[in-house]
């Protein structure tokens, strides 16, 4: 499950401390897929109904990022979509983010009830609020997430010596699983300001093209489809993610319901895991349809447009959908994070219920999930 270790730490290619936050680079929305061009700030909310009779909560907000590790969200979220049929006459206002961050944020000020979104943000988001915040509620994607780089700077995993790479965010799951990998592998560097053996950077999603085009940074570990962007660009693979996981996979999304909304509404939460299950299912027997809707959903967003061929197709098939939440990977994830300084040792107990989740699983006779990684509600 990891990389072997090197002899030690290696010394700085170039003198000078790395540059940790590169000045904002302008780009368009479209070239990485974002429906939004905003860091850090939710689009604007939209509001929509299927029909029907109201559960008991007459709306629900949910979140979710325009991206393909997010495509559950985004094809089962749109009109007429798996989700909002479970949901029947309860008001569904969605609000999409670039960052975790933003979300948790959201969902702690009471302007989400629900949100797809990676495990890091969510563990940061129970930890500091001493587990009252959320719950895992449901798995939703796994995989996509590579390490690519620009051949003629960093050739190969054994160049990575001084190399500029490029995370999403500080503390955010690529960021962490880059800093993790990097220690393993011998190279010291701090995790706060990026500095180090080897520079990483600090740059929102939406901005990596660019600032690869440019030259500034040399290669980046991002989620799809900002990998198969860059690869497009002329990048190549250095390191698949799935490579340091058991059987290739780890969690990069999952759902959390905010602990409060979930006491109160159950039954829409039950609502939203059953649309995701049904969702995840009809992604993965119509991959052609499912990439399809997911384009023309990105599409119809804010500043949105479709993703071309050479960069929709490998990326979605990158990524595997599934219900299970991967809760030892996310176990993983956390031992990482406090390893890189980036979270404070904590207990983590109760950051799963799977028991709705389970309760649909058995309703459409499929194997329940047995394993939480010991961290399921008590």
């Amino acid at each position: 499950m990891t990389a072997p270790r090197t002899s030690g730490p290696r010394r700085l290619r170039r003198s000078g401390a790395s540059a940790v936050v590169l000045p904002l680079l302008l780009t368009a929305v479209a070239a990485c897929g974002y429906g939004s061009d905003n860091d850090d700030e939710p689009s604007a909310s939209n509001e929509e109904t299927a029909g029907g009779e109201a559960l008991s909560a007459d709306e629900v907000s949910i979140g979710y990022f325009a991206n393909i590790t997010h495509a559950t969200a985004v094809v089962g979220l749109q009109d007429g979509g798996l989700i909002r049929e479970q949901l029947g006459g309860t008001e569904v206002n969605t609000q999409i983010f670039n960052a975790g961050p933003s979300a948790i944020e959201a969902l702690n000020s009471g302007d989400l009830d629900l949100t797809f979104i990676g495990p890091n943000p969510a563990i940061n988001g129970f930890a500091q609020s001493g587990g009252e915040s959320l719950r895992v509620v449901s798995g939703a994607a796994s995989g996509g997430a590579s390490l690519v780089a620009n051949p003629e700077t960093v050739p190969s995993l054994d160049d990575l010596e001084g190399a500029r790479i490029a995370t999403p965010q500080l503390g955010n799951t690529q960021d962490v699983a880059l800093l993790n990998y990097l220690a393993e592998e011998g190279y010291e560097v701090n995790a706060q300001d990026g500095s180090g053996d080897v520079e990483v950077y600090r740059i929102p999603n939406a901005e990596i093209p660019a600032a690869f085009d440019n030259g500034d940074i040399d290669g980046a570990w991002v989620p799809e489809p900002t990998a198969a962007n860059l690869v497009s660009r002329g990048a190549e693979t250095l390191l698949d993610e799935g490579e340091l996981w058991e059987n290739g996979q780890f969690v990069v999304t999952h759902v959390i319901a905010s602990q409060d909304f979930l006491a109160e509404h159950e039954d829409v939460v039950e609502a939203v895991v059953r649309g995701v299950v049904h969702t995840n299912a009809w992604i993965n027997e119509n991959r052609d349809e499912a990439k399809e809707q997911f384009n023309a959903q990105l599409a119809s967003l804010p500043g949105g447009s479709e993703l071309p061929p050479e960069i929709l197709d490998p990326a979605f098939d990158h990524v595997e959908f599934l219900n299970d939440p991967l809760a030892a990977t996310l176990k993983t994830g956390a031992e990482h994070a406090v390893t890189a300084g980036l979270l404070d040792e904590t207990d983590l107990t109760g950051i799963y219920d799977l028991s709705i989740l389970n309760r649909v699983l058995a309703e459409e006779g499929l194997p329940e999930i047995t394993d939480d990684a010991g961290l399921g509600v008590e």
